[in-house]
């Protein structure tokens, strides 16, 4: 019956081996359901691959299949990894460290990860309760652990979840080992070769003194603890959108002096349904809602909310009309900087050797900052793991100040080695405290950065296509835009081209070439970037994590007045939509 229903090749393959393996029968009668039901689609996307891991690790829907998270797909992933700890550390005690969040499945999936360890002979460090993806990161280099693993999907919608692997310094997996760990993965062709038998002894608790030390890194990147304690009554939403967040950063905000905290209380329970947000995530106004709501009624300073592994932070502040703006992920990124930077400089600890770290789809605004400052700029591919790799290779001869992606992640000192949605409320609780100490407002604050640098704003195009048809939609997508480069974007012309597939740089006007340097967060990747005359910056990249191409635009302008703000920013929310209507990105 299976053979009648003309299925992928590879899809027909691992439908066999589940129903021939051993499966647990739930497992193999939902798959024989959607065979006797004839559901094609079904049966394709959930096995047409296997999980793999991208920028951010695994991740996929929970339910049955190859292409889904469950037990199974987290056992494979977690022998995959034992067994490559296991030959690189050969003769060495071994452990790793484990935290979830609060997604459903994540307290099962964590504890299946640590059996499946400890069944081969590898000590599982895990959390008794959900805590952040950073404070995994830290406790990895505050266990002297070889590898982490966090079970989260971040943002994505309450249908998935993932599974993230961290090295022994505390950041995501790059090169060589995310290829050993995948081809280890791939070598577990049966489900035989997965020993989830756990060992008792080998799976130990993580004490609460974590919690402190973790809090206490957290305190040690205050720059301006004299002004946070004289703004103490600073008044601040936080929402932890039913995710880790509320376990850590109303402790930190405490902690550096702030006492005026107002928690969104419908949202503070950790609940993998979501059930007050579409989506929870920080970068959708949707899931800021009811802090909002929350900052009108108390007249509140600023606004932070936490995606569920409070790795990513929104932000809002309050116009000079009394009306809350959401800020995007390159507004803060630009704000952390510019703070930072000016309280560096105050507090004399700029020497010459100091760095900031931020992506190639980031905007450019903080490269401006740096510079002036005369702070180095290191510029990597998207995801924060390359952040953490520039950290790795400058450690003790340069010092990191702090960086960020423009999706809503940021780093503030080198004691995590990944965004950390929990120093980041800190510190732009700090910088509001710093602007209310100089007589302005938030929004002033935010003004007086455009009108010293110059008004970037960035606009971000997600187009969705699932499944194995949308993965070659993609493909086509990126190939055709190889081959045919636009030759201008809204009315400017296009001067460079940036592949980092083949890493070299074109000059789209006399053809000449360079090769792009490798290392320091660079290495070959599916990414695109086109440069036009009057510096608008478009980019193309195939997400590593969902089934989405992602399109970043920059374009950039003066302002002369904060009272031309909106007008500014509405005029290059224009040109951003012009060139979206231009390209057909729809």
């Amino acid at each position: 019956m299976l053979s009648n229903l003309k299925l992928d090749k590879t899809a027909e393959k691992n439908i066999k081996k589940w129903l021939r393996g051993k499966y647990d029968d739930e497992t193999k009668n939902t798959i024989q359901k959607w065979i006797e039901e004839g559901n094609t689609t079904q049966l394709t996307d959930s096995f047409y691959k296997n999980l793999e891991f991208g920028t951010g690790g695994m991740r996929g829907e929970i339910g049955v299949g190859s292409n889904r998270m469950n037990k199974y797909t987290v056992g494979a992933a977690t022998q995959g990894l034992a067994n490559y700890l296991n030959k690189f550390y050969l003769g060495d005690d071994v452990s790793v460290a484990i935290a979830y969040d609060s997604r459903n499945f994540s307290p099962e999936f964590a504890r299946i990860a640590a059996e499946v360890l400890s069944s081969n002979g590898i000590t599982a460090h895990l959390y008794p309760e959900l805590r952040p993806t950073p404070q995994l990161s830290f406790t990895v280099r505050e266990l002297g652990c070889q590898a982490g693993i966090v079970i989260t999907a971040s943002h994505n919608p309450r249908e998935y979840n993932g599974y993230k692997v961290y090295w022994n310094d505390g950041s995501q997996v790059v090169a060589p080992h995310d290829k050993g760990i995948v081809e280890e993965v791939n070598a577990i062709t049966t489900v035989s070769k997965i020993k989830f038998r756990g060992v008792k002894k080998r799976i130990k608790s993580i004490r609460p003194s974590l919690d402190k030390k973790y809090l206490k890194a957290v305190k040690s990147i205050s720059v301006s603890p004299g002004i946070n304690r004289k703004q103490s009554d600073l008044k601040i939403v936080f929402s932890s959108i039913h995710g880790t967040g509320i376990t850590m950063v109303p402790a930190a905000l405490e902690q550096l002096g702030f006492q005026n905290v107002h928690v969104v209380e419908e949202q503070a329970k950790p609940d993998g349904n979501f059930p007050t947000v579409v989506y929870p995530n920080p970068e959708e106004q949707e899931a800021m809602l009811m802090a909002l709501a929350k900052a009108k009624e108390i007249d509140a300073d600023l606004v932070l909310a936490t995606d569920p592994d409070a790795d990513r932070v929104g932000m809002a502040v309050k116009d000079p009309t009394g009306e809350w703006q959401l800020l995007n992920g390159n507004q803060a990124a630009s704000l952390i900087i510019y703070y930072l930077l000016k309280a560096w400089k105050k507090a004399k600890k700029l020497t010459g050797s100091e760095f900031v770290a931020k992506t190639i789809v980031t905007t450019d605004l903080i490269d401006k900052m740096a510079e002036k400052a005369g702070v180095k700029c290191y510029n990597t591919l998207t995801g924060f793991k390359y952040i953490a790799q520039v950290i790795r290779e400058t450690e003790g001869k340069e010092t990191f100040i702090g960086g960020g992606e423009e999706s809503y992640g940021y780093l503030i000192g080198d004691k995590v080695r990944d965004k950390d949605a929990v120093a980041s409320c800190a510190i732009i609780a700090e910088l509001t405290a710093y602007a209310k100490h100089n007589g302005i407002s938030l929004f002033d604050f935010l003004s007086d950065m455009y009108k010293q640098y110059g008004f970037f704003y960035e606009g971000l195009i997600s187009v969705t296509k699932k499944g194995k048809s949308g993965a070659e939609e993609i493909q086509k997508m990126m190939a055709d835009f190889r081959k045919n480069p636009p030759a201008e974007l809204a009315g400017s012309p296009v001067i460079l081209m940036r592949d980092y597939k083949d890493l070299t740089s074109t000059n789209l006007i006399n053809k000449e070439q360079e090769k792009i340097e490798k290392g320091m967060g660079i290495e070959s990747s599916n990414v695109l970037q086109f440069f036009t005359k009057d510096g608008t910056k478009f980019t193309c990249r195939p997400s590593g994590t969902e089934p989405k191409i992602k399109f970043y635009v920059g374009v950039q302008g003066k302002l002369k007045s904060k009272e031309e703000y909106n007008s500014t920013f509405e005029s290059l929310k224009a040109k951003v939509k012009q060139i979206q209507n231009e390209l057909n990105l729809n």
